[in-house]
């Protein structure tokens, strides 16, 4: 199922030379169109919209039918979080229990990491058309995810990178604003370069103070790093890829005695998408065709 919407950008950049490489994205658009498919409560939107957010970005580092997927798994009450995402800038996601709000945390924020939980790991799966998929995975060591996604790139990618994700909630549980950056220091970078870039992250704002206060995607790298030029720009929505036919390859693979076992006991089935919350209904003759090919 798919949301046109048109809102939502993403930037990238270079700057001391090309020493530096640097993403910025605004979400609010797909992540709250995920928090009203799935029904979210603050605290899940807040984690499942900075593990999104980071995977626009990421998606966005890739190259023509490339794509890849996120998967938190914590210890805490949200469960799974996934999050794919390809080089088009469409993406999807999903929380296993949609329905997790937390007290605020000691500084007065959604509490992210009691709802992803501190021990876990982080798996993302990249598909670059060769045989086998890129595979990395991280322990959690925060559980509030933009250190986490730092940690992976340094363990995983080799890449020293900063990551500022985040997602302010609405009294209704409506998403105000969600987005944010990834800068990332390449060979070459002086010792002093290195400090004046993490003496300006630490110096920033909250990523979604800015972006609610109206500031543009470009002032912000620029907040950053103040040679910043932009290189390109992309469109990021929420895409699923689901379809009546894949889910009839689903049902498919039930196997054959599955299958006769549904027809026999409900005489119809509704297969729920995760992704985008879509359902699709077969009948009884519908699921017979179906049986037939999962025979032959």
């Amino acid at each position: 199922m798919e949301n046109n919407n048109k809102l939502d950008r993403l930037i990238r950049g270079t700057a001391m030379n090309g020493k530096v490489r640097a993403f910025a994205v605004q979400t609010t658009e797909l992540v709250e169109e995920l928090r009203r498919r799935h029904d979210t409560f603050p605290t899940a939107t807040a984690a499942m919209g900075r593990t999104v957010t980071t995977a626009a970005i990421m998606g966005a580092m890739l190259k023509g039918n490339e794509k890849l997927t996120i998967q938190v798994n914590g210890d805490g009450p949200i469960g799974q979080i996934v999050a794919d995402a390809n080089a088009k800038g469409e993406v999807r996601g999903y929380v296993t229990h949609p329905h997790v709000h937390l007290p605020s945390n000691r500084f007065g924020k959604l509490d992210v990491a009691g709802a992803v939980g501190t021990e876990g790991f982080i798996n993302i799966t990249k598909d670059l058309g060769l045989k086998e998929p890129y595979r990395g995975s991280i322990p959690i060591i925060s559980g509030e995810l933009g250190e986490d996604f730092t940690y992976y790139f340094a363990q995983s990618e080799q890449t020293p990178s900063a990551v500022g994700v985040g997602v302010l909630v609405d009294t209704d549980n409506s998403v105000i604003v969600a987005g944010g950056f990834i800068i990332q220091l390449l060979p070459g970078l002086t010792d002093p370069e290195i400090t004046e870039i993490e003496n300006a992250i630490g110096a920033l704002p909250p990523v979604t103070t800015l972006l609610n206060e109206g500031l543009e995607l470009e002032e912000l790298l620029r907040r950053l790093l103040p040679d910043v030029q932009v290189m390109g720009e992309l469109d990021i929505r929420f895409n699923c890829s689901c379809s009546r036919e894949r889910l009839e390859t689903t049902l498919i693979s039930l196997g054959q005695v599955e299958l006769e076992q549904l027809i026999e006991e409900e005489g119809q089935a509704e297969v729920v998408c995760q992704f985008c919350n879509e359902s699709y209904d077969f009948n009884k003759e519908q699921l017979e065709t179906i049986l037939e090919q999962a025979k032959s």
